[in-house]
């Protein structure tokens, strides 16, 4: 039996519940205002930096490998991605930020895989545009214009996440690589953080920072880690698509730890898109049967 599909499909999964949580620390961090986005952005890269230093250099470890030690093009996407996601939080609700975000990503690995030879089949569109429809159905309710300055961060923040996964496809060291990009973003985040102390006054209460260190420690510097060894059993299309669950998880994440409630537009637009998702990636078998 081969157990890779299966393999492909838990490191998806672990990694998509690390993206939502990340998105919910995030939201608690700035929603509350316990810190600011540019400290809350340096400490999360930092700390995610720092995290993945220690368990490449520990005794035994043998994560490295020549030439897998992360870039700065990956450096500077990763850094783009997080702190344009902050700083857009200011000013846009969670709902459209999460539309944006993923709007953004999908446009951008998809265009790079059309562009790159992959094809959609129609089974794909269709599950594209289910999952895609259910994820504007989750967002929609109470949007207003959004302010063109969030609009503009966020757009950015997508397509900086979209580099940042299409250039993890086929790592073959995905931790040294991962510690190697939060080693070249963390000081672009200090620097940028030093040179906002001159428009933004630093806010960093103790519950912002604690939120701030578990989202680069854990949800960003491991699940990052994850989510380059699930890409290795994926295309561009399918990780774009797969991406699309993370709003759903957050909203359930929401219900359970800041006290939301389950609505019936929750549920529809959640089927929608886990439908939609799953109707995409996994492999029709009267297809392949015919094929054969």
């Amino acid at each position: 039996m081969n157990r890779r599909p299966l393999l492909i499909a838990g490191l998806t999964t672990l990694t998509m519940v690390a993206f939502a949580a990340n998105s919910l620390l995030c939201r608690m961090a700035l929603g509350q205002r316990l810190i600011d986005p540019l400290s809350f952005t340096t400490l999360r890269l930092g700390s995610g930096a720092l995290a993945l230093a220690v368990i490449v250099r520990r005794p035994g470890a043998s994560h490295t490998v020549p030439g897998t030690n992360g870039s700065w093009r990956s450096g500077l996407a990763l850094f783009a991605y997080a702190a344009a996601f902050s700083l857009a939080y200011l000013s846009l609700s969670a709902g459209m930020g999460a539309l944006i975000l993923f709007a953004s990503v999908q446009v951008t690995m998809i265009g790079a895989a059309l562009a790159a030879g992959e094809r959609l089949t129609p089974r794909q569109w269709t599950g594209m545009a289910a999952a895609v429809g259910g994820l504007v159905y989750l967002v929609l309710p109470g949007i207003s214009a959004p302010a063109p300055g969030g609009v503009l961060l966020m757009a950015i923040s997508g397509v900086a996440w979209g580099v940042y996964s299409i250039r993890g496809r086929g790592v073959a060291a995905p931790v040294s690589m991962n510690a190697g990009n939060f080693a070249r973003a963390a000081p672009l985040a200090v620097a940028v953080s030093l040179v906002g102390l001159l428009a933004v006054p630093v806010r960093a209460e103790p519950a912002g920072v604690g939120l701030a260190l578990t989202s680069g420690m854990a949800t960003s510097g491991l699940g990052y880690v994850l989510w380059y060894r699930a890409l290795r059993g994926l295309t561009t299309t399918q990780a774009s698509i797969v991406q699309l669950t993370v709003p759903v998880i957050a909203a359930f994440g929401g219900v359970l730890f800041l006290s939301e409630r389950i609505t019936p537009r929750l549920v529809v637009a959640s089927a929608l898109i886990l439908g939609g998702v799953a109707f995409t990636v996994l492999r029709n078998p009267m297809a392949e049967d015919a094929t054969t």
